[in-house]
């Protein structure tokens, strides 16, 4: 009776995930979705701890859960929404950490003699670990890099890559061995195994850089899922074997569509590739000017417009300057003028950062507009403001073809009417390269802290 009663939990959490995932494909949907897939999460938890055979343990799993509840509630509530792709490398390789401690301890078991293991247990054995590995340190390189704390050419080789793909070869071999022989698995050979693992992990995501970090965190996303799945078959549990395959298989599809929003493979984004071009970008024609707006001047000519589009980027999300950004949409609104956002699908540091940024303040999702529908409506734009964005509009994209993001979709604000450019300074975006953009005769700058700038631009917009 126990038993089918488990296994009903397993069933409605399943079920519940599912329908979570099919939610959160909607932003007016997410928010339910992600309180969905909790649910099920916490059905599946309990149907867990009711399962008989816990020997004691019971006491050492509410004690984990407790200081794990503590430090996640905390981190997720304290966290700005600069930092949340920092949070969910960090999570994302907590659960790959996770997936090492289990396969490693059910390794040692068969270094012990405790437990025996066929040639395909072994696998999933080695599997869950080298996965896990990858996905933990790989993530917490991750974190790095996007809190500024690492910068890539402080970590990548001569020829990285090709010390990746020998270092994969590898421990694939070292894997097949172990699997052949179990016999000979010792304790310093498991430790040898682990900490290889860990260390490819880091070296993995050392050359991956520049507007990529999105599709990395997404990969590496997947990553854990998959781990999480080959624990499942370790210990026979449905529900982590389900789950953990959700998760990887959402985190692979959503990986490749990223790629194919940047019209690159997944091997060129693994090798660097998006930074390291080898690629020579032709030299600028002519003078360079750069054409500053006035406050005043620019709110004027938003406030006669028929319509206005915002394209948001990181710059964005550090000034934390949404808040002001709505409030001008408001203003605008109000005086008949059409006000929409153009979300690029890698701006920000993780998938859908700027859809999140821009549901803080309660800008409608109807407003938002993605790559192709943004393109289409950009000849009928009077104004482009754009925040802290860079890479996303850089016409290099597609007419040069020696730049180093030659090929990726990009906005193409050029064809709107007039181009206001928000930013601090002339440097370059993440992926270090210039924007001819900023010297179009359409192109205007205003220099100044987002946020700054967006509440000076509310003042004069009041004042017509």
């Amino acid at each position: 009776m126990l038993e089918a009663v488990i296994n009903l939990a397993y069933l409605v959490g399943a079920l519940a995930f599912v329908l979570g995932l099919r939610r959160l494909s909607s932003p007016d949907t997410a928010k339910n979705g992600n309180r969905l897939a909790a649910i099920g999460m916490g059905i599946a938890i309990v149907a867990t701890l009711l399962t008989p055979g816990g020997n004691g343990t019971l006491i050492w799993i509410l004690g984990a859960m407790l200081v794990g509840a503590i430090i996640g509630w905390r981190a997720a509530t304290k966290v700005e929404m600069t930092e949340m792709p920092q949070l969910v490398s960090i999570f994302n390789g907590l659960g790959g950490a996770s997936a090492v401690a289990l396969g490693g301890l059910e390794l040692q078991r068969i270094v012990g003699g405790t437990q025996s293991a066929t040639i395909n247990e072994m696998l999933i054995l080695l599997l869950t670990l080298f996965i896990g590995g990858v996905a933990f340190t790989g993530s917490i390189l991750a974190y790095l890099k996007l809190d500024g704390k690492v910068w890539d050419e402080k970590i990548t080789l001569p020829r990285h890559s090709l010390i990746n793909g020998i270092f994969l070869l590898g421990l694939v071999a070292f894997m097949a061995y172990l699997c052949l022989f179990p016999a000979q698995l010792t304790t310093g050979m498991l430790i040898l195994f682990t900490v290889l693992t860990l260390i490819y992990g880091f070296s993995f995501v050392a050359p991956i850089g520049g507007a990529d970090m999105p599709v990395v965190i997404s990969l590496l996303n997947s990553f854990t899922g998959l781990s999480a799945a080959a624990a499942g078959l370790i210990y026979d549990n449905q529900i982590m074997l389900v789950g953990g395959i959700l998760v990887g298989a959402s985190g692979t599809i959503l990986t490749v569509l990223m790629c194919n929003a940047m019209n690159r493979s997944l091997f060129n984004v693994l090798i660097g590739g998006f930074s390291a071009s080898g690629g020579t970008s032709k030299a600028a024609s002519g003078d360079q000017n750069v054409i500053e707006v006035s406050l005043s001047d620019l709110a004027i000519h938003m406030y006669y417009s028929q319509k206005v589009m915002v394209v948001p980027g990181y710059g964005l999300a550090v000034a934390q300057a949404q808040k002001a950004c709505k409030e001008l949409d408001e203003l605008l609104e109000a005086n008949q003028v059409e006000v929409k956002y153009a979300i690029h699908p890698v701006a920000g540091r993780m998938p859908g950062h700027m859809n999140v940024l821009l549901a803080e303040v309660d800008i409608p999702y109807n407003k938002l507009l993605d790559l192709e529908e943004a393109n289409a409506e950009l000849k009928d734009t009077d104004v482009v403001i754009i925040v802290g964005a860079n890479d996303v509009v850089n016409p290099a994209a597609e007419d040069d073809p020696g730049s180093s993001i030659y090929g990726m979709p990009v906005l193409q604000v050029w064809n709107a009417k007039q181009v206001v450019v928000l930013k601090r300074s002339m440097r370059p975006g993440y992926a270090g390269i210039e924007n001819p953009l900023f010297f179009h005769e359409r192109t205007k700058m205003l220099f100044g802290d987002a946020k700054d700038s967006l509440q000076k631009l509310v003042s004069e917009v009041k004042n017509q």
